[in-house]
């Protein structure tokens, strides 16, 4: 496809002057891209090979803040590199940048050059590991919804990031007109992808005004993560270069509807078989399907501090939002935590709605299929299918409604500690404890009672 390129064709295009700029970048605990902009003469001679960063990287909070307390790194052991080692199958034009291509990083320790566990890549990669040591791989596709402001970056920090114009006044989910007045930016944003090796299905207005969605081609798991924060990354700079500004916030205003990043997933052979399919089977879901499907609901709550790592995050579960309060399955039904699609046929598989935009793809896919595993190692029984509005559903389980509950739920999880390791499961637990710690020393309980921490 147009815009992945090798090693020797980055040689050339640097050797003609087409590309001047590598961009070398890590993924850090939050999903971003991080790293450096090498001189492309310099990344073909050596830098291809890898590059270095400061280990707080993956210890930071959303404000780059060095939160202290971290096993892996500290003061104390004075802040040290890790290795970024270009994983070049990921080299790609970045055709929305002048001059430039990209090229994303595993994480390795600077010493011994091991893999960083905690790193998002590295703790994905783990778990599609135990897949194909049992003959299957993951297929799975991300939605992206994010707010399209009419103001710059520059104007809504100077506005305090308060009364924001959206780009559109009405709701916008599926209209055309509405969606006309954004597509300077949204044409933009899908020719760039496309010719950045992300092949775009579609975008779409969704649920409020201003708010829209896009949509790449599934892939595998790894491909698919990749894709997630390079097109995030990719919406935000293509607004900033039409002077416009987006939001990928679970819930940027409490008084519109949250942002949503709903996961695919299905499971297929090594040779590429559906394994969820089976049409003799009811809803032509099979055995393995159904206990995939029975692993995601058991450690549902456990899994949730992955799918909604901030305070911010919670205030997206709302009765009658789209979000999902209940941690059900259903077949074709929106208001489920967990939504069977494509029933009956090959491409039958599970969205998982819980999710938002502000979720690190690695992490959430990685946390999802380690739930589905343990599924289906432990052939767990799947309940019968959720029928009706789960909102009002009762003696069913709930998804957490506070980031205190989704960090006592994976504290305590022995499926997750099993599946990603102690260390790994403390370094996201301490992350999200600071969050929590920095909530409650900036936030009273008389602010809270008065709406004022929604403002």
């Amino acid at each position: 496809m147009a815009g992945r390129m090798t090693l020797d064709e980055l040689r050339q295009a640097v050797a003609d002057g087409a590309i001047d700029t590598v961009v070398v970048a890590q993924v850090d605990m939050q999903g971003r891209l991080m790293g450096k902009r090498m001189q492309a003469e310099y990344f073909v001679d050596s830098a291809w090979a890898e590059v270095h960063s400061c280990n707080y990287l993956l210890a930071t909070d959303l404000e780059m803040t060095t939160v202290e307390g971290y096993k892996s790194t500290s003061w104390e052991a004075g802040y040290g590199d890790y290795t970024m080692r270009p994983d070049l199958s990921t080299l790609r034009r970045i055709p929305w940048l002048e001059g430039t291509a990209l090229v994303l990083c595993d994480v390795l320790d600077h010493h011994g050059h091991a893999e960083v566990p905690h790193a998002p890549r590295a703790i994905l990669r783990k778990q599609i590991a135990r897949l194909e040591a049992m003959g299957m791989k993951a297929m799975m596709a991300s939605e992206l919804e994010f707010f399209l402001f009419r103001d710059s970056y520059a104007e809504a920090h100077a506005a305090g990031y308060r009364n924001l114009a959206t780009f559109s006044h009405y709701n916008a989910d599926y209209h055309i007109l509405q969606t006309t007045k954004e597509e300077d930016v949204m044409r933009a944003i899908r020719k760039g992808l496309q010719g950045a090796d992300i092949p775009v299905e579609n975008s779409k207005g969704e649920a409020d005004a201003g708010q829209c969605e896009i949509n790449v081609r599934y892939a595998d798991a790894l491909t698919m993560a990749d894709r997630h924060a390079i097109t995030k990354n990719a919406c935000k700079e293509i607004a900033w270069a039409k002077g416009r500004s987006i939001s990928f916030m679970a819930k940027w205003n409490y008084a519109a509807a949250g942002n949503s990043s709903h996961v695919h997933q299905s499971l297929w052979s090594l040779d590429g078989k559906p394994l969820f399919h089976d049409p003799a089977a009811e809803h032509g879901m099979s055995e393995t399907m159904r206990h995939y499907m029975a692993g995601l609901l058991h450690n549902a709550r456990d899994i949730t501090l992955f799918l909604a790592p901030y305070i911010n995050s919670y205030k997206r579960f709302v009765k009658g939002t789209f979000a999902p309060t209940k941690a059900v399955w259903s077949l074709d039904n929106r208001t489920a935590g967990f939504r069977v699609c494509g029933a009956g046929g090959k491409g039958v598989r599970v969205e998982c709605r819980i999710g938002g935009a502000d979720l690190n793809p690695y992490l959430a896919m990685a946390a999802m299929l380690a739930a589905g595993l343990d599924g289906i190692e432990n052939r767990r029984a799947l309940e019968p299918a959720f029928v009706g509005d789960a909102y009002g559903g009762t003696g069913v389980p709930e998804v957490p409604t506070t980031l205190r509950e989704a960090i006592a739920a994976l504290d305590g999880s022995e499926t997750m500690r099993a599946a990603f390791g102690d260390d790994v499961v403390d370094h996201y637990l301490h992350a999200a404890s600071w969050e929590q710690s920095e909530y409650d020393r900036r936030v009273t309980d008389w602010e809270v009672a008065r709406g004022f921490e929604r403002a």
